[in-house]
């Protein structure tokens, strides 16, 4: 064919710079399309309330972590906490903290869920439940004793002892940070110490 005219169905088009405008041109509507196709769902998205997790806003600006026994997602929350965190103290009220955070109890559990036909143990359901409740220092109860259960299944096999160890290591911190990603969130949606 001679170039700048379109070829036939089958034929080997020209590569002279008349075809590759006209090859454009048919491509333009379909380019269009994929970009209001693009721009719509972002509009879909920006209009369902979706928005990057940004830093939390709390109703008080000082707050203890107070865990009779230290476990570790009571050290992670006070690491999320940051600046917020503040021993507990006796002192005046503008030094010490607004609120406190009890947690209440914190506890692993690791239970068989699984055994093959010899009846050797082929996967564990690790468990981590922190039961918390926050309150003023005067007493008002802003949050009521509430718990949460994270949960994850672990396949296990003898000959991976160590690999197993280390997988339910990784696995515990996961649901801790989880846990502390909760706490952060409901620590957040209360509207008032007062």
């Amino acid at each position: 064919t001679a170039c700048g005219s379109l070829p036939p169905e089958g034929a080997v088009p020209c590569l002279g710079r008349p075809f590759a405008a006209a090859a454009l041109a048919r491509e333009l509507p379909s380019m269009k399309r994929r970009s209001i196709a693009a721009l719509a769902a972002l509009s879909a998205l920006a209009g369902c309330g979706f928005a990057l997790r940004g830093e939390q806003k709390f109703a008080f600006s000082t707050i203890a972590v107070n865990a009779p026994q230290a476990g570790p997602v009571a050290v992670d929350l006070r690491r999320a906490l940051g600046g917020r965190e503040r021993a507990l103290s006796a002192g005046a009220p503008p030094l010490g903290p607004e609120v406190v955070v009890d947690i209440v109890n914190e506890q692993r559990e690791k239970t068989v869920v699984g055994v093959n036909a010899a009846g050797q143990v082929r996967e564990f359901q690790l468990r981590i439940r922190v039961r918390f409740k926050l309150r003023s220092v005067a007493g008002k109860e802003l949050i009521a004793e509430t718990e949460i259960l994270q949960q994850r299944d672990i396949s296990f096999n003898e000959s991976a002892v160590l690999a197993k160890e280390a997988e339910e290591s990784l696995l515990y911190r996961d649901m801790q940070g989880d846990i502390v990603q909760q706490l952060m969130r409901r620590l957040a949606a209360v509207a008032s110490i007062t």
